[in-house]
């Protein structure tokens, strides 16, 4: 084999791994989930937040604010990369970044954005064996700068592709947070990771912790994410 076709065989696969991952961390099909965060740091109170997220292939999302009871009404909508939240009482909605903080350890686009194979080009880095079991780490690379991150590594078991923790960099390349994916479950037809476990790579001990709950699939027509049927919501 010529070295000019290898890379595009590493890109196949890759991409395959990561579909396959994608799969078993949210469903294809448009669906709903309830998310409850928990965020944490030395000397401070935990700060509790409950999200209803309501999302169809990637592309259209609904991240609806239930708890604090003050910010229930809040609703952030995405369509394609762009990301705007509706505040009751405001006319006009505000745009918003994907990389911005939401809560704690945790970027809008973490809620907003189901899958990394829609954001990111996919490269096979290596194998590592954690646990008595083979991983391959895919190195992501963003499409473009608007996504979440510029840069994520990822640690999928081959046999099952079930993620087990990611990496997300800056554009600097400076290792910005780490992700560990725990509690499988069997939900909605596949075994899927229910917590998701986010901590602060720069400042120690300053992690979210998101537990999944009460995911269901869902008939989710487009009209769903138009402004009109957020007023409905509000």
């Amino acid at each position: 084999m010529t070295r000019a076709q290898t890379p595009p065989q590493d890109d196949e696969i890759a991409r395959s791994i990561l579909e396959k991952s994608d799969e078993i961390r949210f469903p294809k099909e448009g669906f709903q989930v309830d998310i409850n965060i928990a965020s944490s740091a030395p000397g401070r109170e935990p700060e509790l937040r409950k999200y209803r997220v309501l999302s169809k292939s990637n592309e259209n999302t609904l991240v609806m604010i239930l708890e604090p009871a003050s910010e229930r009404g809040q609703i952030m909508l995405m369509k394609g990369r762009d990301l705007w939240v509706f505040m009751p009482g405001i006319s006009q909605p505000i745009r918003l970044g994907l990389a911005q903080r939401l809560t704690g350890e945790v970027a809008n686009g973490d809620l907003a954005r189901s899958n990394f194979s829609g954001d990111y080009t996919p490269s096979r880095l290596r194998i590592d064996k954690i646990n008595g079991e083979d991983y391959q780490v895919l190195e992501l690379l963003a499409v473009d700068r608007g996504v979440t991150y510029h840069r994520v590594l990822l640690w999928v078991n081959p046999s099952n592709f079930r993620p087990l923790k990611a990496e997300f960099y800056s554009l600097s390349n400076r290792l910005m947070k780490t992700c560990s994916y725990e509690n499988f479950a069997d939900v909605v037809g596949k075994r899927r990771p229910t917590r998701l476990v986010m901590e602060d790579a720069l400042r120690p001990g300053e992690k979210s912790v998101l537990d999944y709950g009460q995911m269901k699939l869902r008939d989710l027509p487009d009209k769903v994410f138009s402004k009109d049927y957020l007023k409905k919501l509000q």
